[in-house]
């Protein structure tokens, strides 16, 4: 248990790349994806109850405000935090800071988004500890996560020289963009770390950092926490960046960001290929579900049987088959980032009840 420590749960997303498990009105971080029995945001619950007991803000849409009571029912009604409309992460981290800020004046916050999979809690419980130690010395950290490969699909953190005033923690020289596959590998092969988009900080150190990129934000995020009803009048102003674009990019520009190397089993299911990898045995079919409702012949891949119906799969290799009862997706592990595309199209055609 860490004194004054508050996890912050940013809990959004518009479940396009997971379709049609996930949908805009019930996204990733509500299902169980992992077969525990628990869905994304109970299992970064479970995962952060150790260090912060009840101490968690929730900060989701307010289309899934009731969900994440139903699923968190130990929290209270003040804890759940609910967005007008998405402004994406530094309105959302950023509200919680400001609340936090009024509540505790000795608080030190974490910000985990509620759809990632650790698979060692025990080691990132190990690495929060010393970030939260780095940001008790005034340091804006962030969680460093170790590659397994060069991956095109997350930014890094190109790591400097290790802090004077924590042990454990590295200076942070610059935030890169997701790179090209080449580039991708020569930043693993220069000790580069994935950004998780994992922030822990004091409220004030955060709101003074963004404070001084844009003065109007941060004294809005500040006049809600004072006043929080005018928060359906206040958040459409919002500006709509991310705490990386908005703070953390400048902030390590000018040598104020800390990183945290963290080795601890982690990814954010961004496909059904990352979700297939996650999951894969030692069978050639990966089975989210069910298992007695799948008949494979000569086959590979990942089949969610989520209807209740029989789904069979025959001479197939590397297939991806979802069926959800009111839709039904077939494409391949390498095609499973243009899932995306079918969500946009049935959009387009006005079928927004099927996404």
């Amino acid at each position: 248990m860490i004194d004054h420590f508050w996890a912050v749960i940013p809990a959004g997303g518009a479940g396009t790349r997971l379709w049609p498990v996930s949908r805009r009105t019930s996204p990733k971080f509500l299902h169980d994806l992992t077969g525990s029995g628990r869905t994304l945001i109970q299992a970064t619950r479970d995962r952060l109850a150790p260090l912060a007991a009840d101490r968690v803000l929730v900060v989701t849409g307010q289309a899934h405000r009731d969900a994440v009571v139903e699923q968190l029912p130990e929290l209270g009604a003040d804890q759940v935090v609910a967005e007008p409309s998405a402004r994406d992460s530094m309105a959302a981290v950023g509200l919680a800071a400001a609340l936090l800020e009024a509540r505790d004046p000795d608080a030190v916050m974490g910000s985990f988004a509620a759809d990632h999979v650790i698979t060692d809690d025990a080691e990132f419980q190990r690495a929060v500890s010393t970030a939260v130690r780095a940001a008790r010395a005034g340091w804006l950290v962030t969680i460093g996560i170790e590659p397994t490969h060069p991956a095109t699909g997350f930014g890094y953190i190109k790591p400097g020289p290790a802090v004077d005033d924590v042990d454990g923690a590295l200076g942070v020289l610059e935030f890169v963009e997701k790179p090209s596959a080449q580039v991708a590998a020569t930043y693993v092969e220069a000790g580069y770390r994935w950004n998780a988009g994992m922030f822990v900080m004091r409220p004030g150190v955060l709101l003074d950092l963004l404070g001084e990129q844009d003065p109007d934000f941060a004294a809005a995020l500040r006049g809600i926490a004072a006043d929080p009803a005018t928060l359906g009048e206040v958040w459409p102003t919002l500006p709509k960046i991310a705490l990386d674009h908005a703070v953390a990019e400048p902030a390590a520009a000018a040598g104020r960001v800390a990183v945290v190397p963290g080795g601890f089993g982690w990814d954010d299911i961004g496909d059904f290929a990352s979700l297939e990898t996650l999951l894969a045995g030692d069978e050639p079919v990966t089975v989210l579900g069910d298992a007695g409702l799948v008949r494979t012949v000569d086959a590979s891949g990942l089949v969610v049987p989520g209807s209740g119906r029989t789904v069979a799969v025959v001479g197939l290799s590397d297939v991806v088959v979802v069926d959800t009862g009111d839709a039904l997706l077939v494409t391949t592990l390498e095609r499973a980032q243009d899932v995306k595309s079918i969500v946009a199209a049935l959009q387009e055609d006005g079928h927004d009840h099927l996404t």
